[in-house]
């Protein structure tokens, strides 16, 4: 409702859950995981404005509906009657695809018209090579150029990115397919090292270094933050914050 506040918590507790048994792939969640939390407060009156740190401009949400996207994390037991949470290896690859749809999905609100034109221009590109596949022979075909999907430029609408710390792995690749710089993966790596991976929490950590530590590429008012988090079920959340 309009005039409105609300407490929003992200947090990790890991003790519920904490395996006990032998199988690897439950005792991958208590090599990985820590115990971690923030907390903010949200508020759409118009009074709060003056105190604000930032503003709220878009949110994405993507839940994958697969077999291999609900199970890779998995709360379940083991064949010894042992509780715990379940690590699927095709987590990184579902987790790929699931960024990849909440990048395509806010991608219209954050990126300048030149990068939505050449994304529109590979894709249209693709979909000729494709058809012209298919009506010309095979030898004629094979000499037919291989056109690429284009990775847009999310650096010319995003000033700073907080993506989740759920490994170095994860962030590597998220670095290398966004062409990413190394100060724009600063955040997320020394809020990995400093307290492992918190999950939903990590993002706020990832901000907090942003506005407090980071000297490369420092906060500045007018400056656009993406926040980008994984959770089980599998589901990829974004969020594009103003800094005011």
């Amino acid at each position: 409702a309009f005039g409105g506040k609300a407490l929003v918590v992200s947090t990790e507790i890991i003790t519920p859950n904490l395996y006990h048994g032998n199988e690897r792939a439950f005792l991958l969640q208590n090599t990985l995981f820590r115990c971690g939390g923030a907390a903010m407060v949200l508020s759409n009156k118009w009074t709060d404005g003056r105190r604000a740190w930032y503003k709220l401009l878009h949110t994405v949400r993507v839940q994958g509906a697969g077999e291999d996207a609900y199970q890779c994390v998995f709360e379940a037991q083991d064949k010894d009657g042992k509780r715990g949470v379940r690590l699927s290896k095709e987590i990184v690859k579902v987790a790929g695809k699931c960024m990849e749809k909440n990048m395509t999905m806010i991608g219209p609100y954050v990126l300048p018209l030149t990068e939505q034109f050449k994304v529109v221009l590979s894709l249209l590109a693709r979909f000729v090579i494709k058809s012209l596949r298919k009506s010309l022979g095979e030898k004629t075909a094979s000499k037919l150029p291989v056109v690429k999907h284009y990775v847009p430029d999310f650096k010319r609408g995003i000033d700073h990115f907080c993506i989740h710390a759920g490994g170095r792995a994860v962030i590597d690749g998220i670095e290398k397919n966004m062409k990413l710089e190394l100060f724009h993966t600063e955040p997320s790596r020394m809020t990995l090292l400093n307290y492992g991976n918190t999950s939903s929490s990590s993002i706020w950590y990832e901000l907090e270094y942003i506005q407090e530590q980071q000297t490369t590429n420092p906060l500045k008012k007018g400056h656009r933050v993406m926040q980008v988090a994984f959770g089980s079920g599998f589901k990829c959340t974004s969020g594009v914050w103003l800094k005011l």
